[in-house]
């Protein structure tokens, strides 16, 4: 057991390790450099803009590094230059090279968005209201070569709200990630943090969305298509073309009751937003964003404009 603060190199790079970087901020350790990644272009005029993990450690005056590459000898003499005794990596964005694995003594700790073997990859959160798990949370594990294969040092679990979106999901689990990871470095420091191997046949993956995984494809059920959309709300966020006009659809409800109609098929467009035929059962879409607008209530948009029952929603 050791009272000695340690000193530890943080790796990430979004809103959600930024939570896990004040967090350690807060605590009796020294954060002695932060690594992110590059700036990015962002926003219509493609301006270079830094990760929130940047922003936050600047503003503390911790030191900054944004390797293009990190699979090198300069870069890895650069870290060990601070002397860390522990790294810890919450949503970096790269799977580290086994010489930053070894690079300190107490080796490398990952916050993972998910309950670890399930949902392995780049978006867990998103992956899991997708796939309608009940329980949700966050793991923590001693990093390996692998994606997110590392033996299980601290689980932390909740259940999920069924109206759950992956915007709404991010805070709740990046708080608890946070919480786990002082927990963790708690335990560690009193030698108390044992690893537990994964159970890889449980393992599933959850790999990075692209644009096209919000196309609905209406012949689900709307249970799995309620999944689908709060899933990918924000981004990329589910959607489809009316009238050859692409709409987003948000805070959808699933009724219980079977149309005659076709699945995609506008059965109808009133107040309370616009009732969907599907595979099975019905989906009552409240909140829409056309093309080139903001997102709004279906209502909102009904006000200036008409929808036709019958109308076929297409991919």
């Amino acid at each position: 057991m050791t009272e000695t603060p340690l000193r530890i190199i943080f790796m990430g790079t979004p809103d959600f390790a930024a939570i896990s970087l004040a967090a350690l901020l807060q605590g009796p350790d020294q954060v002695v450099a932060v690594v992110t990644q590059p700036d990015r272009p962002k926003g219509r005029g493609k301006k270079l803009s830094p990760p929130p993990v940047k922003v936050l450690a600047q503003d503390k005056s911790i030191p900054v590094l944004q390797p293009a590459k990190i699979r090198t000898e300069a870069f890895r003499d650069e870290l060990l230059a601070f002397h860390p005794d522990l790294v810890v990596v919450t949503a970096y964005g790269r799977i580290l090279p086994p010489a930053l694995l070894a690079l300190a003594p107490l080796g490398c700790i990952n916050v993972h968005g998910s309950l670890l073997p399930r949902h392995r990859g780049a978006a867990p959160i998103q992956w899991a209201i997708m796939n309608g798990d009940t329980e949700v949370g966050v793991t923590l594990i001693q990093m390996d070569e692998g994606m997110d294969t590392g033996d299980i040092l601290l689980t932390k679990a909740i259940p999920a709200d069924p109206e759950e979106t992956a915007g709404s999901l991010f805070v709740k689990l990046a708080e608890l990630g946070s919480s786990a990871l002082l927990e963790a470095i708690i335990r560690l420091k009193a030698g108390a943090l044992l690893p537990t191997p994964q159970d890889h046949s449980l393992a599933t993956a959850a790999p990075m969305l692209k644009k096209e995984d919000g196309n609905i494809d209406w012949n689900l059920s709307a249970e799995k298509l309620h999944c689908l959309i709060r899933g990918l709300d924000p981004w990329p966020a589910a959607s489809c073309r009316i009238d050859g006009q692409r709409f987003r659809l948000f805070s959808p409800e699933v009724i219980h009751k079977d149309s005659p109609a076709a699945p995609g098929t506008l059965v109808r467009a009133e107040r309370d937003g616009l009732l969907i035929a599907t595979g099975h059962n019905m989906l009552l879409v409240r909140e829409i964003q056309p093309e080139g607008k903001k997102r709004m209530p279906a209502s909102a948009f009904l006000c200036g404009h008409s929808l036709q029952t019958g109308t076929v929603l297409a991919p």
